[in-house]
């Protein structure tokens, strides 16, 4: 066994608490990727391998103005010399600082394909070329050889490395840079040089300066790749505590198609930085084909050599606007940047303040400017004091030669001038090693001149040696060279908000209407299809429908506002206007379901039009029973998907009207048989959504409810029947009583009038919308319509042809169209559905039907017998369970 065995096998084993050992082990490496791998430096905003790059190429002379060499050469120089790692890593950081889309300002100058935006790869390194840029230059130049940084072995001890750059350039800010250690990250995005220069010198003559006076120069990033960020909140949150995310944007513009006709295209010019060009083209391909973005007919890349062109054509009649809103929801046409302010500081990492990073170099500058004057003053009185014995010597010339020639060796003569005339011995080799053109006397005139140059050196130098001022003027002086060689226009345009382009954005606020069909298809059509007629005309087609569907409700509502849609068992859904569809007057509509999250067994029974939800507005309640309820508009502010309850409807009810209500007006519900009554919205007091609500009128056997009107004017109250007769009455007409009554006698019905159908309160200037269940659509003037007493017949408003009925009623702010019109019957047949827009021309009414039936007495049933109301009846009933 040998001497070594012998001393291994002797040796005890050491314990080792595993946990503490993992611990050390595990903080070990993490501060060796921490520091040595993933961070950069505060100073000058590199990482290690970034840093032994640069200064690599400068010490092996690749500098700007010089020829290129090829990256292989410049990667194995660095990985032989200062970087031990692989030369995929080392390539790599060559690469990004040559890629124009990635830097700010790009610190390798490149020859050959460093990849490109779409994510294509660069070419293998013993293809490219590459050479410092002058910017670069300016991190090291004449700096880094002037004792400015500490330097330390490489790591196998046979050369020295910085271990800082003795930057001018505040890269960390213009290029930024992002790196993931362990547990943690940084993300800096790049900025201006001219804002960034602006910014220090503002911190420099100032270190109070507030965070605001700096985002005046400095207002945020400005990527390679230009676009736009929405937005300062995130970038002062950044800037005052490190941590910000902002909201970047490609710039696109909208452009009329060439020989497209009303045809538009979105061009897209600028990207968010970091975006993969290719992939985004890819996704829209992918919106379009799963149709999660319709409109598009074409996608193509368009992009060259001068700049980036992605076209979106758009299919005839599409909103330029809204599909560019959805492009920049769904795609990467906006993405965010997580901003992390995290840097080495003195051996540790910190995440910083804007102020900090900008301090922290400018304590960088101040240390390089003092350590760089120390030199150059040493230097320089090192020179001066050896030309001070230079002229020493040439004053005393004769001797100083006799002294050398009676010298045996150079080291005798040193010694005797030493003695002899009290040089120095770096005075006395500087003469010795003097050439004898120097004892001529233009020479002798030069070393005056240098040692008077030198001495105001050395003054200056000390002067900034011993003022703080005079070292501040110094980095302010680099500053505002490194703006002027440098500096150039900001790429990415800030822009105060992020406010998205919605399609409500796009769509003209105007009157529509909406109609729905017994069996649940909805649509919309603006009001200005419909002009006015005068009443008894024919109307025209508003809507298609199958031979087993009718038109059940028709409403009139503004583009913009919210429709709450109340189904007959109570429940409230919400819509806004213009997500209907909007389809021309002869269409059938869009299957409700298809909107609305309803049961198989909901059926809509009304909608109200709102644009807001104040608390001091409520909701009124009608059932078809005579069931009334008050509800706070605002209960209703909150939608869901699947609905809420509006209101509780018993077994064999069913909700039929819902209108908009303030405090201080009266309501009038009328009855299918003519009858109405009149109270006060006071009877009723407000209760919750999920209540039933107390009566609002006894009904006679076999009638119902068949429309509510909030009564907020003096103008008269429009009553329409089934069979196209309508008229109008003085609100004063319909007394006030006690909610729960059996009302009066509204219309006098016949067999020629039909059941009423729904009841208004109108002015003078307003129109009525009508239509029958065949789907025909009439517009006409109220102030066509007679005003006369309760208990009448009316006048005809529409023509009615075979079984076609009227079943909706709705009142529209319109004005005639057509004032010399005379008339309102159409030239159109019954059957017709062109959708043409003229006026009709009116049926000239028979003499019954001019003339109204006004002889009745007002309390009287349509039969002629007294009304069975008497004043028991109508007082108030007890409300019902809640």
């Amino acid at each position: 066994m040998s001497d070594n065995e012998q001393i291994l096998s002797s040796e005890k084993p050491i314990a080792v608490n595993i946990e503490e050992e993992m611990r050390r082990s595990y903080i070990d490496y993490a501060m060796s990727v921490i520091i040595g791998r993933a961070l950069p430096d505060v100073r000058d905003g590199l990482k290690p391998v970034h840093r032994r790059v640069l200064y690599g190429m400068f010490e092996s002379g690749n500098t700007a103005g010089r020829a290129y060499k090829k990256s292989a050469r410049i990667v194995g120089d660095v990985m032989g010399k200062y970087h031990p790692h692989g030369d995929s890593a080392i390539y790599d950081t060559v690469v990004r600082m040559a890629q124009q889309f990635s830097m700010r300002k790009i610190l390798v100058d490149g020859q050959g394909n460093f990849g490109s935006i779409d994510g294509d790869s660069p070419a293998a390194m013993r293809y490219t070329e590459v050479r410092l840029t002058r910017l670069a230059e300016e991190m090291l130049r004449e700096d880094i050889d002037k004792e400015t940084v500490d330097w330390v072995p490489t790591y196998d001890g046979s050369l020295m490395e910085p271990t800082v750059l003795p930057s001018r350039v505040p890269a960390l800010l213009i290029n930024g840079t992002s790196g993931i250690a362990v547990g943690m990250a940084t993300n800096i995005p790049p900025h201006n040089l001219g804002e960034v220069v602006d910014a220090l010198l503002l911190t420099l003559a100032d270190p109070e300066v507030p965070l605001l006076d700096l985002m005046e120069v400095m207002p945020g990033p400005d990527f390679p790749t230009a676009g736009f960020i929405h937005g300062f909140d995130g970038i002062r949150s950044a800037y005052e505590t490190g941590r910000g995310t902002i909201q970047m944007r490609a710039r696109a513009r909208i452009e009329e198609m060439k020989g497209g006709g009303d045809r538009q295209q979105i061009i897209v010019t600028e990207l968010p930085y970091q975006v993969n060009k290719a992939r985004l083209v890819e996704r829209i391909a992918a919106l379009v084909k799963e149709k999660k973005i319709e409109g598009i007919s074409d996608l193509r890349d368009e992009s060259d050599r001068d700049g980036i062109r992605v076209v979106v054509d758009l299919k005839r009649g599409e909103v330029a606007e809204v599909i560019l809103n959805k492009l920049y929801k769904m795609t990467q046409m906006q993405s965010s940047f997580g901003i992390i302010l995290l840097a080495i500081v003195d051996n540790r990492p910190k995440v910083m303040q804007l102020k900090e990073l900008l301090f922290h170099f400018l304590n960088h500058r101040r240390s390089v400017v003092i350590r760089r004057t120390r030199y150059d003053l040493r230097k320089a009185e090192e020179r001066a004091h050896i030309l001070e014995g230079l002229l020493k010597a040439l004053d005393h010339l004769d001797e100083v030669i006799a002294t050398i020639r009676a010298s045996q060796t150079p080291k005798e003569a040193k010694a005797n001038l030493v003695e002899r005339f009290s040089f120095s011995e770096v005075q006395a080799q500087a003469i010795l090693d003097m050439r004898l053109q120097k004892l001529t006397g233009l020479e002798r005139e030069k070393i005056v001149e240098e040692f008077a140059e030198l001495m105001s050196l050395i003054e200056s130098l000390r002067a900034i040696m011993g003022s703080d001022e005079l070292v501040a003027g110094e980095i302010r002086r680099e500053l505002g060279q490194l703006k002027e060689s440098y500096a150039d226009e900001r790429r990415t345009e800030i822009i105060p908000s992020t406010n998205d382009i919605t399609i409500e954005d796009m769509i003209a606020d105007e009157p529509m209407v909406i109609t729905v069909t017994r069996s649940g298809y909805v649509k919309r059509s603006p009001l200005s299809l419909y002009r006015a007629q005068h009443r008894g005309g024919k109307g025209r087609m508003g809507m298609s429908t199958r031979d087993e569907d009718v038109v059940e409700h028709l409403y009139v509502a503004t583009a913009h506002s919210y429709i709450l849609v109340f189904t007959e068992s109570g429940r409230v859904h919400w819509i806004k206007v213009h997500q209907i569809p909007e389809l021309g007057p002869a269409a059938r509509g869009k299957a409700i379901v298809n909107l609305l999250d309803l049961s198989p067994d909901e059926r809509v029974a009304t909608t109200v039009a709102v644009r807001d939800f104040p608390d001091d507005h409520f909701l009124l309640f009608a059932s078809e029973k005579g069931t009334i309820k008050k509800t706070s508009l605002s209960a209703f502010s909150r939608p869901m998907a699947r609905g809420i309850i509006a209101i509780k409807v018993v077994e064999g009810d069913r909700l039929l009207a819902v209108r908009r209500l303030e405090p201080g007006h009266d309501v009038l519900l009328a009855t299918a048989k003519g009858y109405a009554i009149r109270f006060s919205e006071s009877d009723a007091r407000a209760m919750g959504r999920v209540t039933q609500g107390v009566r609002g009128i006894r009904l006679r056997e076999g009638d119902r409810v068949v429309a509510m009107a909030v009564l907020d004017t003096d103008d008269p109250i429009l009553t329409v029947s089934e069979r196209g007769y309508g008229k109008r009455t003085a609100v004063a007409e319909y007394r006030t009583q006690s909610r729960g009554g059996l009302g009066i006698i509204n219309l006098k019905l016949s067999e020629r009038t039909g059941a009423v159908i729904g009841v208004r309160q109108v002015a003078e200037e307003d129109g009525a919308m009508l239509i029958t269940q065949d789907g025909k659509i009439i517009l006409i003037n109220v102030a066509d319509v007679s005003v006369i007493g309760r208990a009448t017949q009316g006048v005809r408003v529409m023509k009615l042809g075979g079984n076609d009925r009227l079943v909706a009623l709705a009142k529209v702010e319109v004005q005639d169209e057509d004032e010399n019109n005379e008339g309102g019957e159409s030239d159109e047949d019954e059957g017709n559905s062109t959708g043409a827009t003229e006026p009709l021309n009116a049926e000239s009414l028979r003499e019954d039907d001019t003339e109204p039936d006004d002889t009745e007495p007002d309390d009287t049933e349509p039969d002629g017998t007294a009304s069975s109301e008497d004043p028991e009846e109508s007082h108030e009933t007890q409300p019902e369970e809640e």
